[in-house]
């Protein structure tokens, strides 16, 4: 059995880990990718790229419908699901062939095949070793279910919503985070009829509570039905259709069911708790620094408990290679990395909720304030409603921004950076805020805790 050397052995190469390769080869170290599929993992083939392509399909069916409104003729003649499944894999494939040119030009080797830890410092496929002198774990999630809830047929995962050739007439969401809203969303604006299941009081329910109850009620006014607060009890399927039962005896009869109630690490069978590798729940613990509890051994991205972005991934890939180089990078909690929800209305946030802030500072500490979108030129040029709340330590820096509305996510670098550098409202009240722009809403909301609000009462 031969035998190979480096630096840093990482075992999965989605979005963590082959930003640890990427980082770890610029500080001078060797490093090679192990990835059982196709390099950029879920992200990139199932996940983030090709949702957000299917929301921005669904955007522009959206502004079609729209076009009278705006003064543009046009006629608004469905959706053509080939076509929209060819624009799809165009950008899937166009970002797969760069990211593998990105490795090759770095020299960073590439093993297609699955890994299986053998021992603390060495990961075998199909009989080959790879030693490092550290291993990374970055194996990455699965689409998850619930107890006794089978997958097939008509219920479907997100993975096999991607697929579909055709627009449901009705489809059923088990689920109203993140995944659930999306595909929600898309298959609205696409034509079907669509109920959310959420077993929580709201829709995104680890969002503010006033950014959850503004989605919904604009979800109600798209026509996206949702039961709230009961949870799901059984689901029975035939060749054309499914009923879904609640908790509370209500049923709800669709042509799908999409269970989109999170996932889960992808842990199994790999060899770590042979080596010795704690896990808890199939998730691999670790300290703040990334490592495990066996010396040499970390583990990044969704494996790791806690929120399952592709952008903290980025962000634990490079810190854990900066790690090992001995540079002790910055630790960034969740609670301050930037979160985004791509329906639309879309949802954006940073930071702490209004309430988590009362329980961490003290409810007599904490102050807000949410400028409404209605009062932004841009955002009414767009056609949207909305908000952006910014909540505050009193006589301190700002802890939490939430935001809904139309493109609202390209306005969280600013919010991050207010949250992360502990900026106070009079810190960024004296900057610019280019007009019209939607960012201005964000300078209106801090202008007005600086005490000198200018568009807002």
């Amino acid at each position: 059995m031969s035998e190979q050397n480096f630096d840093i052995v990482v075992l999965g190469g989605g979005s963590a880990g082959y930003a640890a390769a990427i980082r770890a080869v610029e500080l001078g170290m060797t490093a090679v990718v192990i990835e059982k599929d196709k390099l950029g993992g879920t992200c990139l083939h199932r996940g983030c790229i090709p949702t957000k392509a299917l929301l921005h399909a669904a955007e522009v069916a959206e502004s079609a419908k729209d076009a009278a409104k705006y003064g543009v003729k046009t006629a608004f003649e469905g959706i053509d699901m080939p076509g929209v499944t060819a624009y799809r894999e165009g950008i899937v494939a166009s970002k797969w062939k760069g990211l593998q040119g990105l490795l090759k030009a770095r020299g960073i080797p590439v093993v297609e095949g699955e890994g299986r830890l053998v021992s603390p410092n060495t990961v075998e496929v199909a009989g080959e070793r790879y030693v490092g002198k550290n291993v990374v774990l970055a194996t990455g999630s699965y689409s998850r279910s619930l107890p006794g809830l089978e997958i097939g047929g008509r219920v479907i995962t997100s993975e096999q919503a991607l697929q579909l050739d055709f627009v449901p007439g009705k489809v059923a969401v088990l689920g109203g985070g993140v995944i659930g809203v999306e595909f929600a969303s898309v298959w609205r604006s696409f034509g079907a009829e669509v109920t959310v299941i959420e077993a929580l009081p709201h829709l995104v329910p680890n969002e503010e509570e006033s950014i959850s109850k503004q989605l919904e009620r604009a979800f109600k006014k798209r026509g996206i039905d949702y039961s709230l607060g009961i949870r799901f009890q059984s689901v029975t399927q035939n060749e054309s259709g499914v009923v879904v039962t609640l908790e509370n005896g209500t049923t709800i009869e669709a042509e799908l069911l999409l269970v989109a109630v999170g996932r889960g690490p992808s842990t199994q069978g790999l060899g770590f708790e042979e080596v010795g590798v704690q896990l808890d729940r199939g998730f691999v613990p670790t300290n703040e620094r990334l490592q495990t509890n066996v010396p040499g051994v970390y583990a990044i991205g969704d494996i790791v408990p806690g929120l399952q972005l592709a952008h903290r991934s980025y962000q634990q890939g490079i810190f854990v290679a900066e790690e090992i180089a001995g540079l002790n990078p910055i630790v960034v909690e969740d609670v301050n990395i930037p979160k985004i929800t791509y329906c639309e209305p879309e949802v954006a946030s940073v930071g702490y909720t209004e309430a988590k802030a009362a329980e961490k500072f003290g409810a007599e500490q904490v102050t807000s304030y949410e400028y409404n979108l209605a009062g932004n030129g841009k955002s009414s040029i767009l056609g949207t409603s909305g908000s952006i709340k910014v909540v505050q330590v009193k006589e301190g820096p700002i802890v939490g921004v939430h935001m809904i509305g139309g493109r609202v996510g390209e306005l969280i670098g600013e919010a991050q950076l207010a949250v992360n550098w502990e900026a106070y409202p009079e810190d960024i009240a004296p900057f610019i805020h280019a007009h019209p722009t939607q960012n201005e809403a964000f300078g209106e909301a801090v202008l007005k805790l600086a005490g000198k609000p200018l568009h807002a009462i």
